[in-house]
């Protein structure tokens, strides 16, 4: 008895099985997609100004020099490791730079929190106009009633020249994705800082 000989694949049959394929390609990338943006995606490091310090501050013919102390906290929230290269503080005083520096290189270990801070001085810097405005501050008085000298108690103590600096922190680096790709995330600060020009206290800051 002769047998008969097996027929080769049909056509329809190649075609479901490359749309088999397909479908499956592209529910794993579609996997994938989901697994990177909501476990795996690099997320920007966070700057937190903990406090700012002027260790020295002085004030000759309208030019101030002195030397100021940020420390700070930086986040990681990746699930990889913060390796920063390109960092650096700048100062600056109604919009003119006053200092500038780079932050050396590092790294933030993944998930972790870093303390950090610079320092650095400021030379025969011209003050500008408005940091010789004055600042009032109030406080509580029996208003109203004479005190038998100048008929009513003032409610103001005198005035208190303050300048305004501007503080700008950028930390730029790389995280991995995946162990085999890197990401490009920056971390940024901006803090307005008020100088009482008498002594050089910090009185207040605001990022």
């Amino acid at each position: 008895m002769r047998s008969n000989p097996q027929k080769p694949p049909s056509g329809r049959t190649n075609l479901a099985s490359c749309i088999v394929a397909t479908i499956f390609l592209i529910f794993v990338v579609i996997i994938m997609l989901v697994v990177y943006f909501t476990v795996f995606k690099p997320n920007d490091p966070k700057i937190y100004v903990n406090a700012i310090q002027l260790p020295s501050f002085s004030v000759t013919n309208d030019t101030v020099n002195f030397k100021i102390s940020l420390y700070v906290t930086v986040k990681n929230p990746n699930r990889a490791a913060f390796s920063h290269y390109d960092s650096t503080v700048q100062l600056l005083h109604s919009g003119s730079q006053m200092g500038f520096m780079f932050i050396p290189a590092g790294k933030v270990q993944a998930g972790q929190t870093q303390d950090m801070s610079a320092t650095f001085s400021v030379q025969s810097f011209p003050l500008a106009p408005k940091a010789a405005a004055e600042e009032t501050t109030t406080v509580s008085g029996r208003i109203g009633l004479p005190d038998g000298f100048n008929g009513f108690p003032s409610n103001a103590h005198p005035a208190r020249a303050t300048m305004e600096i501007e503080s700008k922190m950028k930390m730029g680096g790389r995280v991995g994705v995946l162990r085999f790709f890197t990401h490009h995330v920056e971390a940024k600060s901006v803090c307005r800082v008020v100088i009482a020009v008498s002594d050089g206290s910090v009185l207040r800051f605001h990022c």
